[in-house]
């Protein structure tokens, strides 16, 4: 039963698994829209488990982002998932148990090939994906039309030998996700959803409790610019990022540039001594960090999931969220023959986003 007809009892456990600091944030808007109560008689109604991966910066946000689960009366499980050759072994054993029990299983990233292996454990009746960013879109997108789960940066051509190996998991997964019989599906999002697969319910993500658990921040006078990680996936060449970043902030008199916790020292050094940019790397998703504040009266971002979660976090402060399309001379030779359409996609899709002519680099 969906959160927002009411809640399973204390034997139908939630178990959430969350692989990024922006996942777990996603879960806890959900519980926060559906009334998922904290506490519920001797244990916890919702437990979060923490995938955890190897990244410093990724894993620092998370501790921050749990320490806050924590602070509102969930439950946190922290996984070492990736900690050695057997760590994924010892992991999926110690859930097994739980997996089983569990009356309702929520995800932030079904691409995950860790959480496609856990989804072919659990008979849970219930299954809801929370937003991982803008993969959120290709999922939904993909499951409607019955392919298979494959990231929107991933290049083109055939599956490589260890796609062909897990080709299996990922199959169970996808059908897992389809809904039938009994087993009810639900997508929380922030997102543009275009394509609804059937059966699957899809809900707004609105960021409530952003809102009412931060701010209002102080709002400066300044702009400033969020990074993204598309040079680090290989879709953007450095060199032309880097100059589009210098144009951009020259443009709109950008004084801040909060890091993307994907992105390389070496880039974001290259960055703060070509443009002036004074480079932030936020301990928490950007989400909370602008409504914590201070934030710019303008916040510059290329295509992003933050496009479409900034305005709803930071509604009613008066800040605008700008966006700048990724010129197509930008791409790599590596990127994905979809990646043009979809970052297209993010930027045209996004409301309450003021539209940027794309940069020239050197102007």
């Amino acid at each position: 039963m969906s959160p927002r007809a009411g809640h399973p009892g204390p034997a139908a456990r939630t178990l959430a698994f969350v692989e990024s600091p922006v996942q777990l944030l996603n879960v806890l808007e959900w519980a926060h829209a559906g009334g998922v109560p904290a506490r519920e008689g001797a244990g916890a109604e919702l437990t979060l488990v923490v995938l955890a991966p190897t990244d410093p910066m990724t894993r620092g946000q998370l501790r921050r982002m749990a320490d806050l689960a924590r602070d509102e009366g969930y439950e946190v499980r922290w996984e070492e998932a990736r900690g050695g050759a057997s760590a994924p072994f010892h992991t999926v054993g110690a859930l097994a148990g739980a997996l089983r029990r569990a009356g309702r299983i929520v995800m932030g990233d079904p691409f995950s090939r860790y959480v496609q292996l856990l989804l072919t454990i659990t008979r849970a009746p219930e299954l809801v994906v929370v937003d991982d960013g803008t993969a959120t879109m290709e999922f939904v997108a993909q499951l409607a039309r019955g392919e298979r789960l494959v990231r929107w940066h991933r290049k083109g051509g055939p599956p490589g030998p260890r796609d062909l190996l897990f080709a299996p998991v990922s199959a169970t997964a996808r059908r897992r996700l389809t809904p039938s019989g009994g087993r009810r599906v639900e997508v929380f999002s922030a997102m543009p959803v275009t394509e609804t697969p059937e059966g699957v319910t899809v809900t707004a993500n609105e960021f409530a409790w952003t809102r009412a658990r931060f701010g209002p921040p102080r709002v400066t006078r300044t702009a400033d610019l969020v990074g993204t990680s598309l040079v680090e996936t290989g879709v953007v060449d450095a060199d032309r990022y880097v100059a589009a970043v210098q144009s951009l902030a020259k443009a709109h008199g950008a004084t801040r540039y909060f890091a993307h916790r994907r992105e390389s020292t070496p880039k974001l050094h290259r960055l703060a001594t070509e443009t002036g940019l004074e480079v932030v790397r936020p301990d928490l998703p950007l989400e909370l960090i602008a409504r914590r504040g201070p934030i710019g009266s303008t916040v510059l971002s290329f295509p992003s999931t933050v496009v479409h979660t900034l305005p709803l976090a930071l509604k009613g402060t008066g800040v605008r969220v700008a966006v700048c399309d990724i010129d197509p001379a930008w791409l790599t030779a590596h990127a994905s023959p979809r990646a043009q359409g979809f970052l297209s996609g993010v930027t045209g899709t996004a409301r309450d986003t003021h539209r940027l002519t794309t940069v020239v680099p050197g102007t």
